[in-house]
């Protein structure tokens, strides 16, 4: 129906009256999240929300992943070429911003998991109002495996999703949950064969585009709302928790191993 953008790191399509899929397309490197793909994403944003006759958009990923999170090879040189002292953290400069601008956003957003959704992309997926997966999907808050607590508003997302105990048993764990897991514990809202995920996802967005967009909007907000604990405030609260790790030996080891396609291996400090 409209003509696709492309942009470096991700296109968008107008698939329907009132319904854009953004397409995140950096495959070979698992539509994992860089500066480059964050700029991408917040002018794509910027763009689809000035326009009134956007309604709802369907946000996926090209190739066989949704989105690895933050891309750690990118982020191995981010370490290793700046000073401990002169750093933020990797994830804070990279993916907060498109997390709470998702989230904020006049826009209701579905997000079209069509393989792994780990770490960061599962946050990314997190933000999204509502979730449709693949039955090929994998979904993980896999940052304890690299050494890292979720750093992305995964502590924020998970509990009021699926209540405490699920959220510490996927944020303690990593596990990665196959999508009927993901299903029947609220953590996807449908699940549909790989070939019917984006017009499963577009019927969807459709029949919320055909509604009044200024109760649309409204209840997005409303809902929003009653989530109580802004945000802004866990992130940060995260911020500092990723913040006190960044530098140390665990996230080291737990980006090498991924890098290299080892287990990781995590040295137990000394008693005081």
């Amino acid at each position: 129906m409209g003509k696709r953008v492309d942009l470096e790191t991700l296109f968008h399509e107008r698939v329907a009256d009132g319904v854009v899929v953004v397409t995140l397309n950096r495959p070979e490197r698992g539509n994992g999240v860089v500066p480059e793909l964050v700029r991408d994403l917040l002018a794509a944003l910027t763009t689809l929300e000035a326009d009134r006759t956007v309604r709802c958009l369907v946000l996926t990923g090209a190739g066989r992943q949704f989105s690895a999170g933050a891309d750690l090879k990118a982020m191995r040189e981010y370490i290793d070429h700046r000073l401990a002292v002169e750093q933020e953290p990797y994830n804070a400069r990279v993916l907060f911003p498109v997390t709470q601008r998702i989230v904020a956003s006049r826009l209701p957003t579905i997000a079209a998991i069509n393989g792994g959704a780990t770490a960061g992309g599962l946050d990314l997926a997190l933000a999204c109002d509502l979730r449709i997966a693949s039955t090929a999907a994998r979904l993980g808050e896999t940052y304890i495996n690299i050494g890292l607590p979720p750093g992305n508003g995964g502590t924020w997302f998970l509990p009021r999703l699926l209540g405490s105990g699920l959220a510490a048993e996927l944020a303690l764990t990593g596990e990665l949950l196959d999508a009927a897991r993901a299903l029947e514990i609220g953590l996807v809202n449908r699940v549909v064969e790989p070939d019917k995920l984006i017009p499963a996802a577009v019927e969807l967005a459709s029949k919320i585009a055909a509604k009044s967009w200024r109760a649309v909007e409204a209840t997005k907000q409303a809902l929003r709302s009653t989530w109580q604990v802004d945000l802004a405030t866990a992130m940060t609260t995260s911020y500092w928790s990723v913040a006190a790790l960044h530098h140390g030996p665990d996230l080291s080891e737990g980006i090498d191993a991924f890098l290299q396609r080892r287990p990781p291996v995590f040295n137990r400090p000394a008693s005081p």
